[in-house]
């Protein structure tokens, strides 16, 4: 359970291309706590750091410790509309393939207006 924590962190870490010292201040945990979590000898954090995590992350607690990608309809931690909350149960691929979707469509915008 430790690593798949471990492992969860870091991914949505990388995937919304955040450092840990971004998350120590979202959160006012320590950017070195964060990396014990992050590290060989990683462990679970306690609840309420989970929940500071979860909530700098916009994630759920059950997805950084289960690395369960079905989210939780009631759980809403930034009063998100039902677009986000759809993009926000998406498994990490697919909202990396969204992500750069949009990205081209910025570009074609740009392109489009030259």
């Amino acid at each position: 359970m430790d690593s798949i924590f471990k492992n969860t962190l870091r991914s949505e870490l990388d995937y919304q291309d955040m450092k840990v010292k971004e998350l120590a201040v979202k959160t006012g945990i320590s950017a070195r706590t964060l990396e014990g979590y992050l590290g060989a000898r990683s462990s679970i954090p306690p609840a309420d750091v989970a929940v500071k995590i979860a909530q700098a992350l916009n994630v759920t607690v059950e997805y950084l410790i289960t690395g369960n990608s079905i989210y939780n309809e009631k759980i809403n931690y930034n009063n998100q509309n039902s677009l986000e909350e759809k993009f926000v149960k998406l498994s990490l691929e697919k909202r990396k393939v969204l992500k750069d979707f949009i990205s081209m469509l910025d570009d074609y915008e740009i392109v489009k207006k030259s």
